[in-house]
């Protein structure tokens, strides 16, 4: 294999570990299920079953157990861990996606993409779901998005409705009290430039030395334009993901409240268009009054694909059974994003340790308005410095965070077993590739200005003979990743208008009893990471539910 392609497939995967295609049904086991011996449901019906216990379904099951009267079940298909202990690749912020351990990731791919790529999509697995396996990055959604969702017709979504959520979820130090919360169970950790790796503070300085602005607070909605350290949600260096922080020992010892792992659940039971309960893949029934499907953008749809709900043609070619036609899956949205790996001066770059920590988060010059910030370049550690002849290596990450290019998500089979087809279709809209093709000349351009230069050896990936903007265009083409933001599957939307599934609170148009909570129901990406805002809009609709 030559260098280069070397450094690629080092970035892209991470590690040599190799990805079944397929989910091992045996991964199912209801050992636990001794679990639900212990705290049956009253007249064997749970009031709510959350299906899946990453980021929204951790919050729900929280914030709906603190109701005494209500009985909860909360199914993981992934395993369990102790709050207090988990795994290292799972714990560390240092190591991202697990390192595609297939115990933590489901081992999600692409098809073909049009350069014959196929993309390694990491996804949580386990309690926890894909806050396990980020880069712990605890931006929110801004001003624009939900001006976007509200733009929709969507009601109770603009930046004051969602503000209070963000603020519940919280806990922090820093920041003004007007936009942060201080006891919520969500650690934040503001990081400053002390912090940060000689890479990234260079990475920053670069970026004011060219005319941006310094970002104290991200999160700041007044002032997040321009470049600095980022909020994470580490600990002393441990990734506290939703699990630990929502489903702490004490939310744990709850009578009403019991956790089902290693169970993987096949589709919802309806009957006359009205949600029973849940089909687990061994066969195993369980009922409730509500179903909420908090699986995630890929296993939210796929659920109610086997379920009979989606796109009545797709369906039919499958085999299942029509329980409602709805354009589940017709609209994929994700972050394209790009890895320029650099060979760096190994006096310079000392440290790679927090592999991430700041970014310049801006807007290229095809956004509308400032606020429309479209693109990012984020420094990290992530890939083998052995790979560079120094000796020593820095990425620049090229992230599209307003994007219009659309993917898709369909069944290959109704075994949920079987993986599912992934379409990402980045950068094919041209409004994107315009703009990524400006945010890859920023990067190369920051390369060449104090104090960035002086860490700057050599271009390793995608390599100094890539110049011209068709040689830019083919290179993006080729090797475009994704920032592991997918979501809007599901979208929520008025009844009746072009991909809407779900209403303002998730709740599945023309069936009752069911709701979907998680990033799938987005109508618009948010130009951000995704984690904190599926926890905010999991409050705020866990908040919904309990005021009825």
């Amino acid at each position: 294999m030559k260098r280069r392609d070397a450094i690629r497939v080092g970035a892209l995967s991470l590690a040599a570990t190799l990805i079944t295609d397929t989910i091992s049904a045996a991964a199912v086991n209801l050992e636990n299920s001794s679990i639900l011996d212990e705290h049956p449901a009253a007249d064997g019906e749970y009031n709510f079953i959350i299906a899946g216990a990453g980021s929204a379904g951790a919050v729900l099951a929280s914030r709906l157990s603190e109701n005494k009267n209500w009985n909860i079940l909360l199914i993981e298909a992934g395993k369990d861990f102790d709050p207090e202990a988990n795994p290292e690749k799972i714990y560390s912020s240092n190591i991202i996606a697990a390192n595609l351990d297939p115990r933590y990731d489901w081992g999600y791919k692409s098809v073909e993409q049009q350069y014959g790529n196929v993309i390694t999509a990491p996804r949580g697995k386990g309690v926890g779901g894909s806050s396990n396996i980020n880069g712990a990055v605890a931006g929110r959604a801004l001003k624009f998005d939900f001006k976007r969702w509200t733009s929709l017709g969507l009601k109770g979504w603009t930046f004051d409705d969602v503000l209070p959520y963000y603020k519940k979820m919280e806990s922090t130090e820093h920041g003004d009290d007007q936009w942060h919360g201080r006891t919520g169970p969500f650690p934040i950790h503001q990081m400053t430039m002390d912090y940060i790796t000689p890479a990234q503070k260079a990475v920053v300085e670069t970026a004011l030395a060219m005319g941006y602005q310094k970002v104290d607070d991200f999160n700041n909605p007044e002032n997040n334009n321009g470049a600095g350290p980022v909020p994470m949600n580490v600990v002393n260096g441990v990734r506290v993901n939703v699990g630990i922080a929502y489903l702490s020992s004490e939310v744990r010892k709850r009578n009403n409240l019991q956790i089902l792992s290693d169970s993987l659940i096949d589709k919802i039971i309806f009957e006359n268009k009205e949600a029973k309960g849940v089909l687990l893949a061994n066969g195993t029934k369980l009922f409730g009054k509500q179903i909420i499907l908090s699986s995630g953008t890929y296993g939210s749809a796929g659920i109610l694909m086997r379920s009979g709900v989606g796109p009545a043609e797709d369906l039919k070619k499958l085999a299942i059974d029509l329980v409602l036609n709805a354009p589940v899956g017709k609209r994929l949205l994700d972050h394209p994003f790009y890895w320029m790996n650099f060979a760096a001066v190994p006096e310079k770059n000392t440290e790679i340790h927090p592999v991430v920590g700041a970014q310049l988060w801006t807007n290229s010059s095809r956004a509308t308005s400032a606020e429309e910030m479209d693109i990012a370049i984020s420094p990290s550690h992530l890939v083998d410095p052995s790979l560079s002849p120094t000796g020593s290596l820095f990425t620049l990450g090229l992230e599209l965070m307003n994007c219009v290019s659309e993917g898709s998500f369909k069944l290959a089979s109704k075994d949920p077993a079987v993986m599912p087809l992934i379409d990402f279709q980045h950068l094919t809209a041209e409004d994107d590739m315009l703009r990524m093709i400006e945010c890859f000349k920023l990067a190369r351009k920051m390369v060449g200005v104090a104090p960035l230069k002086d860490f700057f050896h050599s271009e390793l990936y995608p390599g100094k003979q890539v110049q011209t903007d068709a040689e830019i265009r083919k290179a993006l083409l080729s090797g475009v990743s994704t920032l592991q933001h997918p979501c809007s599957t599901i979208p929520m939307g008025k009844e009746g208008t072009k991909n809407a599934v779900v209403d303002e609170q998730g709740r599945v148009y023309g069936l009752k009893n069911l709701r979907v909570v998680d990033a799938s129901i987005f109508p618009e990406i948010p130009l951000i990471n995704l984690n904190p805002t599926v926890i905010m809009t999991a409050e705020k609709i866990a908040d919904q539910i309990k005021k009825g």
